[in-house]
């Protein structure tokens, strides 16, 4: 395996700055991503994102299970397991036992970081979308961190966080939280480069996690800006490098960690080989002059409701 840098968080989490994501669309069946999640802790993925809405919590333990018995690590512990709180549990008597329900997913007995998936509630469990409009309502951040607390005390979880919070809706949690979030993972990448909320969450303490750090291509909420960028192509040819690996090393250069999605080995590999180089000054000014655009809304997801819209509208 590879350098691969890290980030700790709090006093003993220690995050490393890459991972794989395992949210795919359409879902992959259970035995396709359990084999390609050995195969990337096999090229040294250490750092694995799940949630429970993406349903592969079960074949990222299965995954684990696999890689210790095949020897690929010694111990549980040699990895980092971030899984989410999905919307349909952000009700404060409902956020321990959702966090042992993905345990029990995952075959684990604790994840590393534990993140509010969305800033909103979900009055229903949902098997499709877009939901129906009287099923969201707005989420009371403080009793749901509470709940999120609670997982960490009791030792479920040796971090939390958010996903997809505004500054605006930090800025609500932080006025009540008694352990702030370490971490707000958001859609990051040259063409939505979220500067106002990375400032944001650097005063704070927050460290931030880009997703989509590639556009997500091939999703139904994704496109192929980010692959089909010509400046980023340009850049790309002139270094011997692919697209992909100048928008994974960009983000990096932000100073955030990045969660990446592939499971072609080949890419799998390249979007590790970004730590032994770096942009020029001039490469760098011409990526952050790139227009910019949020490319994952909820409304996409859930959606036009009016509540969806207002979050999706925040910065």
């Amino acid at each position: 395996m590879g350098y691969m840098p890290a980030i700790t968080l709090g006093q003993t989490c220690v995050m490393p700055l890459i991972g794989m994501g395992t949210a795919a669309y359409p879902p992959s069946d259970v035995e396709t991503a359990k084999n390609a999640i050995v195969e990337a802790i096999r090229a040294g993925y250490r750092h694995f994102d799940t949630a429970f809405a993406y349903r592969s919590e079960q074949p990222l333990g299965e995954a684990i299970a696999e890689a210790l018995r095949l020897g690929l690590i010694k111990s549980r512990d040699e990895l980092f397991i971030t899984t989410k709180l999905w919307c349909s549990f952000g009700h404060r008597d409902q956020v321990v036992p959702a966090i042992k329900l993905s345990l029990q997913n995952l075959q684990l007995e604790y994840v590393d970081l534990y993140l509010i998936h969305w800033p909103i509630r979900l009055t229903q469990h949902i098997n499709s979308t877009p939901v129906p409009k009287d099923h969201i309502v707005p989420m009371d951040i403080k009793s749901v961190w509470e709940g999120m607390e609670e997982c960490q005390k009791l030792g479920f979880t040796k971090a939390i966080g958010v996903s997809n919070f505004s500054c605006r809706k930090l800025d609500e949690l932080l006025s009540v939280a008694q352990i702030p979030p370490a971490v707000n993972q958001v859609e990051m990448n040259p063409l939505w480069n979220q500067k106002q909320l990375r400032e944001f969450c650097k005063e704070k303490g927050i460290h931030v996690t880009a997703y989509s750090p590639l556009g997500a291509n091939g999703t139904k909420w994704g496109d192929n800006r980010i692959v089909e960028c010509d400046v980023l192509d340009e850049i790309a040819k002139a270094r011997g490098k692919t697209t992909a690996q100048v928008s994974l090393r960009w983000v990096y250069e932000q100073g955030v960690s990045i969660v990446t999605k592939s499971f072609n080995k080949q890419r799998m590999r390249e979007n590790l080989g970004i730590f032994d180089w770096s942009l020029t000054e001039e490469e760098s000014n011409k990526i952050n002059q790139l227009p910019q655009r949020k490319g994952v809304t909820m409304a996409s997801i859930l959606g036009p409701h009016d509540l969806v819209l207002e979050i999706d509208a925040e910065i």
